[in-house]
């Protein structure tokens, strides 16, 4: 390499091999909470980000004349730009965090002086949802330790079964005779029903069909309404099961699930900030003000968002709990993932378009809230369009030679290459392994057709789009291929093939350091990212019948003339897998006892180090193995993943 060669190559490289080593020393000396490194970590990438935002619009555009060099390279330009000012306002966000744990902490005794726990009312909504989620979801909501609860059941199903099981079960049963406004008419209808009873309650909670909150979900919740301005306190969803991407890309146990990073890292930060919102689920509402706004929003599909929305105008905030409280199902299936995603995004478009929106003369909303929904909006409006059009543009460059970017390959690489390194280590950082390189963009992509057409319906007909429930349950035993999304997948890796060797060994135009050679390596990047996706697309089939947690502990097992103390392995609401020197024969019949009481059920596989048993299906077995998986004892929150060990399992998943 001659000297110029050297030179030229350290002032290309020279920026990044000094982002990532200022990078991983600060991130490794400080932890992801430390408030004035965090702030200056965002900074830091701010700065980077505006660099190469300053150094695109000035630089890197075609002349101005009439040709598809310069369309494409303006309209690709205003993609970029909207994704710009949302990562901007997303960086600022998350320059702070909070951690109300304490506070919960500090407000406990002053909950228990209390004359009398505020009489709370929990609401589990359903429509379609099977017995078997129901029924957990109900056990699990009456066994909460908290002291003044009534459970109540909001059918929009109109289900005599269910009527029958809440009676069996002992928790109140509501239903209407229509369906208007979905979930939150379904609410309201019940809220109707709850003001007129005395005593009335203080608080509601609402519970999603298949969130099952923990025994000390009240408790700690409760404890944040101490400040007479809280309005609702939203905690968290966690799943018992894995969701479509961790399935299908076989990393169940090592992939953190797509909601992680905004539960675990967004909304602290927005918390900290005073924007959290409701999600929906496994939130606590003060009723006076819910009361005063005239219950749920309807204008919205997204009526949880809204319902923050609607009480910050009042005066009333939503604070946000960091605490594993309550466990749901993900969607199971690509096309429910989807769906819902499609949902969300809908609903955020209405309330763009409402009189809630962030231009809205019409609200009391201060402007920290205005940024807040300007932040929400271009997370679907702005990175859904651009991902779409990465994926479009580097073959259709190699193709045509367009060449909408003015830039030479060493110019990225130090512009944008700087802050894409410096955002992914602060991404790492600050949520511990909850968002990975590349599974970012994937995890965005597998929706992305269906949310550009959201946003385009909500903003043209915000009144035309209807709530669709995410289908929970059913049977999953057999694997399939998402036919639609594999053409679309398989059609642009083969494009990108084909646009690729068109360059080289048709036309043979491409000079290093001109855009084709960035649009070379662009378009390998883009066939690594339609890879995993075409994986995401093939359905794995899912075995078991019902999640299971590995365990720790003992447990007291008889069978026959034996009394033996086994060590716990694993569990779920169906049974559980002991480790043990002493054998019974199959289906032998056997007792379980966790410590309250023994639980009948039979052996159902041998292995060499212990045995598996299914626990009978009684009522009052269900019961006590539900509150049992769901006491607290055996969950365990995601706590973070080496994206090494990610890029492993990945290229395993790919490659076998």
């Amino acid at each position: 390499m001659s000297g110029f060669d050297a030179l030229e190559a350290l002032q290309t490289f020279g920026p990044l091999l000094f982002i990532c080593f200022a990078a991983t020393s600060l991130f490794s000396l400080f932890k992801e909470d430390h408030a004035r490194v965090r702030l200056f970590a965002s900074a830091i990438g701010l700065a980077l980000l505006w660099r190469y935002a300053f150094w695109r619009a000035t630089t890197t555009l075609p002349p101005a004349e009439f040709s598809l060099d310069f369309v494409f390279g303006v309209g690709f330009l205003v993609l970029e730009l909207g994704g710009v000012v949302s990562a901007t306002i997303s960086g600022i966000t998350l320059s702070r965090t909070s951690n109300r744990s304490r506070e919960a902490d500090a407000n406990a005794q002053w909950l228990a002086d209390e004359a009398r726990f505020p009489l709370v009312d929990a609401l589990i909504c359903t429509y379609n949802e099977d017995e078997t989620i129901l029924e957990r979801t109900i056990v699990g909501a009456m066994a909460m330790r908290y002291p003044h609860l009534r459970v109540w059941v909001l059918d929009d199903g109109r289900r005599e079964w269910l009527a029958e099981l809440c009676e069996r079960l002992g928790c109140g049963y509501i239903t209407r005779a229509e369906n208007k406004h979905a979930k939150a008419g379904n609410i309201n209808h019940a809220l109707g029903h709850l003001e007129r009873l005395e005593p009335r309650a203080e608080f509601i909670t609402v519970l999603d069909a298949d969130f099952v909150p923990m025994p000390n979900f009240l408790d700690r919740a409760v404890a944040l309404f101490r400040e007479p301005d809280v309005g609702l306190v939203q905690t968290p969803q966690n799943f018992i099961n894995p969701d479509p991407v961790q399935v299908n890309l076989g990393a169940e146990r090592l992939l953190p699930d797509e909601q992680r990073f905004f539960f675990d890292v967004v909304l602290p930060a927005r918390d900290a900030w005073g924007t959290a919102f409701c999600c929906g689920t496994s939130a606590v509402i003060r009723l006076a003000p819910l009361l005063a706004i005239g219950g749920f929003p309807t204008d919205s599909v997204t009526e949880d968002y809204l319902l923050s929305l609607r009480l910050k105008e009042i005066g009333f905030r939503t604070a946000y709990l960091l605490e594993a409280l309550s466990y749901g199902l993900a969607p199971e299936g690509v096309a429910e993932y989807v769906s819902q995603r499609a949902r969300w995004c809908l609903g955020m478009m209405q309330i763009i378009r409402g009189r809630s929106g962030p231009l809205s003369r019409s609200t009391k909303l201060g402007l920290i809230d205005r940024i807040a929904l300007i932040d929400s909006f271009l997370g679907w409006a702005a990175i859904y369009p651009l991902r779409i059009a990465c994926l479009v543009v580097p073959p259709l460059c190699l193709i045509f030679n367009l060449q909408p970017v003015h830039a030479k390959v060493g110019d990225v690489v130090s512009y944008f290459g700087a802050y894409y390194v410096w955002a992914v280590l602060f991404g790492l950082w600050i949520s511990n392994g909850r968002t990975q390189p590349v599974l970012t963009e994937v995890w965005q992509l597998l929706a992305a057709p269906e949310i550009v057409r959201a946003v385009y319906a909500g903003l043209m007909r915000p009144k035309g789009g209807k709530f669709v429930v995410t289908d929970k349950g059913g049977d999953r035993s057999k694997g399939f291929i998402h036919g639609d999304k594999m053409a679309i997948y398989v059609g642009l890796m083969a494009l990108t093939f084909f646009a690729i060797g068109w360059n080289f060994f048709v036309e043979g135009r491409t000079r290093p350091g001109a855009f084709g050679g960035l649009a070379f390596g662009w378009s390998w990047f883009n066939i690594i990212l339609l890879s995993v996706l075409g994986a995401i697309a093939v359905e794995r089939p899912r075995r078991r019948r019902a999640e299971r947690y590995d365990a720790r502990g003992e447990v007291r097992a008889r069978f026959g003339n034996t009394d033996e103390i086994c060590k716990l392995v694993d569990i779920s609401v169906g049974g559980v897998r002991l480790a043990s020197s002493a054998k019974p024969s199959l289906n032998q019949a056997i007792s379980v006892d966790f410590g309250r009481g023994m639980l009948q059920g039979r052996v159902v596989r041998i292995a060499p180090d212990g045995f598996a048993v299914e626990i009978e299906q009684s009522l009052a077995a269900r019961i006590a193995m539900t509150r049992e998986f769901y006491s607290g004892a055996y969950s365990r929150p995601f706590r973070g993943a080496p994206p090494r060990q990610v890029g492993v399992a990945l290229a395993k998943r790919l490659l076998g």
